[in-house]
């Protein structure tokens, strides 16, 4: 079974770990979006060359 009571040390490890989260899924979002911007711009510059 799960034991997440962590007593004194709750007021510490939980929000480091949401702090973790947000960051690794700020982390994964910005590589989304700058994965598609660099094959948007891929794209576009295959489409030049004769």
């Amino acid at each position: 079974m799960l034991d997440l009571d962590m007593s004194p040390y709750a007021a510490f490890v939980w929000p480091a770990w949401g702090i973790s989260v947000i960051v690794l899924t700020a982390v994964v979002a910005r590589a989304v979006t700058a994965s598609r911007k660099w094959k948007a711009e891929l794209k576009k510059l295959e489409g030049d060359q004769p």
